[in-house]
């Protein structure tokens, strides 16, 4: 299986090899080909490689273990589905890190989330994807414009701070959906815009379950990096860290304010509900007693008075009218219309 993913000599965006560049030291890089990377060697310093890979490639995970030395287990974890966001230290120098980000791509529920696997020796770094991802690219076009990381640590820093910034973006947009159901919702019927409120707070709830576990993730990193991590990039995550707390603050006020409305329009459809219903009983209570008025005179034994005076028959109804009359002012008098 490894022999397959030796075997290509692309460019990069085909195969295993989605783009590759040895940093040097300035904020560029230059581009490395399929067969570049198999054959690079750390040369003089600051010269650091990275290699960003598609992981669903075939054979990956025996590559890496050839190409960088890492243990089975880390490799089988970086080309795994297992996506839950962590990190740490492997021997001394080895840094390995699962992120997620904000699912942009077309047809994608951005809370669906996309992983991003990282490895680095402080000389190496290694990123891999399933899906396409936006973080690596921005970083890159960085990169390729000079104003690119100088070396592992900052080109680390910088993937978790554009990874993060994204988060803004879903936020907003949540923001400002709630505050036009908000606008809506004056108009509109409340069975209207619940679905609305409901699905918003589902995607709260999965931006919150799912973005939780990178906090710990980031501070483990900044906390327990190896020693080429410097006190730079660790300010830089600490940075990222604060930035994410107050974006899963803000994700908690936005649940809030739809549950807050939410109860709102339950409250409006509740007493819509109410009013009918109390409308309908003074209906029935107003007809009650004609009802039993009629019933009475309408069985059918012997002896009922008025059967053969046609008179009755307008007797009956002038009766009904004073009963409906002297029931509307008892009804107004006890305040119940």
């Amino acid at each position: 299986m490894a022999q397959q993913v030796t075997d290509y000599d692309i460019e990069e965006g085909h195969g295993p090899l989605l783009f590759g560049r040895v940093l040097d030291g300035n904020g560029g890089g230059r581009a490395l080909r399929w067969r570049d990377v198999q054959h690079w060697q750390p040369g003089v310093s600051p010269e650091v490689v990275w290699i960003h890979l598609n992981r669903d490639t075939e054979g990956l995970s025996d590559w890496l273990q050839a190409a960088t030395g890492m243990p089975e287990p880390t490799a089988e974890l970086l080309v795994s589905h297992d996506n839950r966001p962590r990190s740490f230290r492997e021997g001394k120098n080895t840094l390995i890190a699962i992120l997620r980000g904000i699912n942009y791509n077309p047809d994608a529920a951005p809370e669906d989330m996309v992983s991003l696997q990282l490895w680095s020796d402080g000389r190496r770094i290694v990123t891999l994807r399933s899906a396409p991802m936006q973080t690596p690219r921005h970083v890159l076009g960085e990169l390729d414009a000079g104003r690119g990381p100088e070396d592992a640590g900052r080109l680390i820093s910088d993937l978790v701070e554009v990874m993060i910034a994204r988060m803004n973006r879903a936020i907003v947009e949540m923001n400002h959906h709630i505050d036009e159901i908000e606008v809506a919702a004056i108009d509109c019927e409340p069975e209207q815009v619940l679905g609305q409120i409901s699905s918003i707070r589902r995607y709260c709830l999965a931006l919150k379950r799912h973005m939780s576990p990178q906090h710990e993730a980031l501070e483990k990193i900044a906390h327990d990096a190896p020693p080429w991590f410097e006190d730079h990039d660790r300010r830089e995550i600490a940075e990222s860290i604060d930035r994410l707390k107050r974006y899963l603050d803000d994700i908690d006020i936005s649940k809030e304010s739809a549950l807050v409305l939410q109860d709102e329009m339950r409250a409006r459809a509740l007493a819509r509900s109410e009013a009918v219903s109390y409308k309908l009983t003074m209906v029935a209570g107003i007809f009650l007693p004609l009802t039993f008025l009629t019933g009475l005179l309408g069985i059918n034994v012997g002896g009922m008075p008025g059967v053969n005076d046609w008179r009755a028959f307008w007797i009956v109804v002038v009766m009904c009218v004073a009963v409906l009359f002297a029931t509307l002012l008892m009804f107004r008098k006890w305040k119940w219309l």
